[in-house]
């Protein structure tokens, strides 16, 4: 599956990527921005500079990796969306599988 968040700065990003990396919770972390978000907050529309991070793991990997960004994110609501991955290379999913099974996490 990937797994999208989004955070305020290009080091909060480097940082929540690596942990996530390094926890193996994932076996890549792209890192995208910066991005324009418009959105609703606290009854307001807000306007911020942003970085997407693109996670890829496995459906096992994410009720771990979905604390671990809401424990090491300083949004109070951080987005964490997961999306099937419904087709892809077989060697590249067999990578992700392998690489979030090592010992780390």
């Amino acid at each position: 599956m990937q797994v999208l968040t989004t955070v305020d700065s290009l080091e909060v990003s480097e940082s929540l990527a690596r942990s996530i990396t390094q926890a193996r919770l994932a076996a890549c972390v792209q890192i995208v921005g910066p991005i324009r978000s418009i959105y609703w907050w606290d009854g307001k529309l807000e306007t911020a500079q942003e970085w997407q991070l693109l996670i890829k793991t496995t459906a096992d990997m994410f009720p771990a990796l979905e604390e671990h960004i809401k424990a090491n994110h300083s949004y109070d609501t951080p987005e964490i969306i997961a999306t099937p991955i419904v087709a892809g290379s077989r060697e590249y999913l067999s990578w992700v599988s392998e690489e979030t099974k090592r010992s780390g996490a």
